[in-house]
């Protein structure tokens, strides 16, 4: 069955940088666009950046654009978020998911900026 697990969050300071990853199995990785959205409490789930299944097409939320960085690799299975200068309202928990007939989901990694 499809599995998709996240990990990387933490805390950091406003400014700071981190990398998350998505691990996916279950089906096959390089025929499907990913994508990572966040929520933070309170909050709707948000879109934060999609890349294409050969990696060769992404976008991204108007908040994130020039700051974070969605990238993949076929060959581990694995899409990433790298994250730069970060700020308060990036804290949220970060979820990676696939469209494959419906979507699904990982359970998440805490993103947490706080100084």
């Amino acid at each position: 069955q499809v599995q998709l697990v996240e990990s990387g969050g933490g805390l950091v300071q406003p400014g700071g940088s981190l990398r998350l990853s998505c691990s996916a199995s279950g089906f096959t990785f390089s025929n499907y666009g990913m994508r990572w959205y966040r929520q933070a409490p309170g909050k709707e789930r948000e879109l934060v950046a999609g890349i294409s299944s050969a990696g060769g097409f992404t976008n991204y939320a108007d908040s994130v654009k020039g700051r974070f960085v969605i990238s993949r690799d076929n060959a581990k299975n694995t899409v990433y978020l790298q994250m730069n200068s970060l700020k308060l309202e990036d804290a949220a928990v970060y979820y990676c998911n696939v469209l494959r007939g419906f979507p699904y989901w990982g359970q998440g990694t805490q993103v947490t900026v706080s100084s």
